[in-house]
């Protein structure tokens, strides 16, 4: 059994698990992150891309306001690259109080959210498809932000400070003595190897997963699994962040991100993070809500739908979770659970991710003894053009201004070869992965004329027995496929026979090879969904065809 040593071992790699890694390294901590599956596959990137203001919550979670703005501000400057500038609108429309926006106004200047009420003839002139009927709007300083890239660009930033970041290792004990969480026996997934990883702090951030982890340290952490359901339509409808101005509730905000825009999210409890479903009621109320934002946008070519879950945390149990606080917490075990050397941070927001990596390392150096103060907000990630935001037609720019068109491999997102060949080269281990990476798939065609081609490359690439090639490509067909089936009507049930006629119809994928493999992600792709059988139906009054 391989061995390792480390002063800090960080559990999970979403936003908040890469951001904790880059600030203990460059705290000048040895430090190990292990994540079991992809960086991003959990909450980090199942989200609709909002980089918060706190206008959501000045009235009914004011902290979290705060933290949001305080962040908001931070990140425009490190990581200038993940976030497009799309500025926001609060709007009052005829289904909400006219008489809360003075209340939003007030509660916005108390929690210092810039916050500037403009004439609905100006907010109609910035964004025409805006509901025309709308009474108030208020413009906020939202944005949208790649989580992707910004996570990545943690990971390597952490990796240049010297950080170990081992994606697919899956924590399966946390070793314990005398009142001490000394190490973790962790399972590379790839190699079917077991380590032993002994630290002098472990770090829990494994975000809807935390309260297993705890528990693995006979810790009790309440977090609720709360299923937030989003849309994406295959174009962007607008170019600004749209809110109701209201208390947050389903079907409320509106996110353009790079080619599309993304209407959420719903807020239900869920039993287990890994199982549930997309039913049809939701699709149909997240449509209906954002048609009182967008007048047409029912009717417009649905994208996919699919998942996240927040990990909220609460210490008392709750029926609703729109009660429970988007602020985030730092659980000491030491002094909860007379447990040494093992914290947890839990809820929070992707926006506050950095700062829940600096109170984290805060009290790990206070813990060890040490005074080495943070210094993630003040140097910029990693990024290919320095101090720029990203524009939505920056890709297209550079691939013309390179004359990279016949080198295109993914036409709907600007995937050129070479970037899908980096991807695989760095160490990808399914093509969901090369997805993450670089959007591949992500698209109108939803891999209906890339993932053969990708395949293709992986086998040119490693030349690995062709059946590894054959689970790959099989892989990342369902993947795509459970995304579809709860908007499969109109334009979108065309382009999935187009994509079933290709693979089903032309390469007869179904009776591709594999000799049995599976991928460490392949029971994840073709588990059963929680939702009934009639989640493959359109919603009540929408053409099945």
């Amino acid at each position: 059994m391989q061995r390792l040593e480390t002063d800090v071992l960080v559990i999970g790699g979403g936003s908040t698990g890469t951001g904790v890694a880059r600030d203990a390294a460059m705290r000048g901590f040895r430090t190990v992150l292990v994540e079991k599956r992809d960086l991003t596959h959990g909450t980090t990137g199942r989200y609709h891309g909002l980089l918060h203001s706190g206008g959501r919550y000045v009235v009914k979670d004011p902290e979290s306001a705060k933290e949001c703005i305080a962040e908001n501000r931070i990140l425009r400057r490190i990581m200038p690259h993940s976030i497009e500038d799309t500025g926001g609108l609060f709007v009052i429309t005829p289904w909400d109080d006219p008489a809360y926006g003075d209340q939003f106004r007030a509660a916005c200047a108390a929690c210092g959210v810039p916050c500037e009420e403009m004439p609905v003839a100006a907010a109609l002139h910035l964004e025409p498809r805006l509901n025309p009927k709308i009474q108030r709007a208020f413009a906020l300083p939202d944005g949208a932000a790649d989580s992707f890239l910004a996570t990545h660009a943690n990971a390597e930033s952490a990796r240049a400070y010297g950080a170990e970041i081992r994606i697919y290792h899956e924590v399966t004990a946390l070793l314990l003595r005398d009142g001490v969480v000394w190490g973790a026996r962790i399972r590379d997934l790839v190699r079917d190897e077991e380590i032993e990883v002994e630290a002098a702090v472990i770090v829990n951030a494994a975000g809807a997963w935390a309260g297993r982890i705890a528990r693995l340290a006979g810790c009790e952490v309440n977090v609720i699994p709360a299923k937030g359901v989003m849309v994406a339509m295959n174009h962007r409808l607008v170019n600004t962040v749209l809110n109701r101005c209201k208390l947050p509730a389903d079907g409320d905000i509106l996110v353009p991100i790079r080619t599309v825009c993304v209407i959420g999210t719903t807020d239900h409890k869920v039993p287990d993070p890994e199982r549930y479903g997309i039913e049809p009621w939701e699709v149909t109320l997240l449509l209906e809500e954002g048609e009182k934002l967008v007048p047409g946008l029912a009717g417009a070519r649905v994208l996919r739908a699919w998942a996240g879950v927040r990990p909220l945390y609460s210490e008392q149990a709750t029926s609703d979770t729109r009660d429970v606080s988007r602020t985030y917490a730092l659980l000491d075990h030491e002094s909860r659970d007379a447990m040494r050397g093992f914290v947890t941070i839990t809820g929070g927001k992707w926006t506050t991710y950095r700062q829940m990596a600096e109170v984290t390392l805060d009290a790990i150096c206070r813990k060890l003894g040490v005074e080495r103060p943070c210094r993630t907000h003040l140097e910029a990630l990693p990024e290919p053009q320095e101090g720029k935001y990203y524009t939505l037609g920056a890709p297209l720019a550079d691939i013309e201004s390179a004359h990279h068109t016949a080198e295109l491999l993914c036409e709907c997102e600007l995937v050129t070869q070479d970037r899908v060949e980096r991807a695989v080269d760095a160490g990808a281990v399914t093509l969901d992965d090369v997805r993450r990476d670089v959007r591949l798939g992500m698209g109108p065609c939803q891999g209906g004329f890339c993932t053969y081609r990708a395949a293709g490359l992986l086998q040119e690439r490693r030349k690995p027995d062709v059946r590894e090639t054959n689970l790959a490509l099989l892989d990342f067909l369902q993947e795509r496929w459970k995304g579809l089936q709860a908007i499969l009507w109109g334009a979108q049930l065309h382009q999935a026979r187009l994509d079933e006629l290709i693979y089903l119809g032309i390469m007869n994928a179904d009776h591709l090879e594999t000799g049995g493999r599976k991928s460490p992600l392949t029971d994840f792709y073709f588990q059963e969904d929680s939702g009934p059988p009639e989640s493959q139906r359109a919603p009540a009054g929408r053409d099945p065809a």
